[in-house]
């Protein structure tokens, strides 16, 4: 199995939308797979919302898939979430990855928007039913705790079939809503052998709920500080040195040994965030991926 790699970001890192623009062509023409974009409805730095950015991207693109990791279902409608996300796959012809994710409880975006974490769950489990459904084609009438619909459809339907939808998380609540709903997982800020341990799960559920996974849907999310010894570091704040602490650091070297140990378990999907101080050495860790990384990630 190869091998794919994106690059995702949350905070938006570009001062300038020409040089955003440039990076996009950049990657179009590169090894680079994927962009992503992270959801934070609330935050306290410029952070793009996924569905309209990544419309963005789209449409500056041809090659290039689109992937948001992970949208928080708890936060959304899931008629219009379903209708964003047909709507931008059928744009796109075919090239959006939905990642989703119930949310942490302690997220401040609950407060922000009146609503509470209690629940979120049986809540987001409804959303990917009725989502489901809608792009299925069906007229759905649906009754829950949470939603109550009827006659919602969702046209034009996405021009994949079924449209990829993968799930996040590792509780046991998460395996099981992977497996019944998703087509594949991808994980958070893990390592290696904490995914190892959630792929190993999800298909043991697998086989209990008859619903394989495909064994090259499993992902991860990769933080770098792709950089030589003698690159300059000393910029230090405390948003920067909580990454680097979860990142792995160094060279190209480095970087691939750590993607091999998360192959090694299974995994062959990756959002790769650099931990990066500005616009420029966020371009620079993105092209230094391209060429020193991806070309050798193929032989692992």
């Amino acid at each position: 199995m190869s091998v794919r790699m994106g690059v995702g970001m949350g905070r938006f890192p570009f001062d300038d939308i020409g040089n955003f623009r440039h990076w996009l062509a950049e990657c179009e023409d590169s090894r680079i797979d994927s962009i992503w974009q992270s959801d934070q409805l609330v935050a306290t730095t410029p952070m793009m919302e996924p569905m309209t950015f990544l419309s963005v991207v789209a449409g500056a693109t041809r090659r290039l898939k689109i992937g948001t990791n992970a949208i928080v279902l708890g936060h959304r409608d899931p008629v219009v979430l379903a209708r964003e996300c047909a709507t931008l796959d059928a744009l796109s012809e075919g090239r959006l990855l939905p990642v989703f994710g119930v949310g942490r409880a302690n997220s401040p975006v609950w407060k922000a928007m009146g609503q509470s974490p209690k629940g979120r769950g049986a809540r987001a489990n409804e959303v990917l039913e009725i989502m489901t459904r809608l792009w299925a084609g069906e007229r759905v009438d649906f009754e829950g705790d949470h939603f109550h619909i009827e006659g919602a459809t969702c046209l034009p339907l996405p021009v994949q079939k079924p449209l990829p939808l993968w799930i996040g998380g590792s509780s046991a609540a998460a395996i099981e809503r992977t497996v019944r709903y998703g087509t594949g997982w991808i994980g958070g800020l893990q390592t290696p052998e904490t995914s190892k341990t959630t792929v190993a799960a999800i298909r043991a559920e697998a086989r209990r709920q008859g619903r394989p996974i495909p064994e090259d849907h499993y992902g991860a999310t990769l933080l770098f500080d792709l950089r030589d010894s003698a690159d300059d570091v000393s910029e230090s704040n405390d948003g920067l040195d909580r990454l680097r602490a979860l990142a792995v650091s160094g060279d190209a070297d480095d970087v691939l040994e750590r993607i091999a140990d998360f192959v090694r378990g299974g995994i062959t999907k990756f959002v790769a965030i650099p931990v990066a101080r500005d616009e420029a050495d966020f371009i620079r860790q993105t092209r230094r991926l391209a060429e020193e990384v991806l070309p050798r990630a193929g032989q692992l």
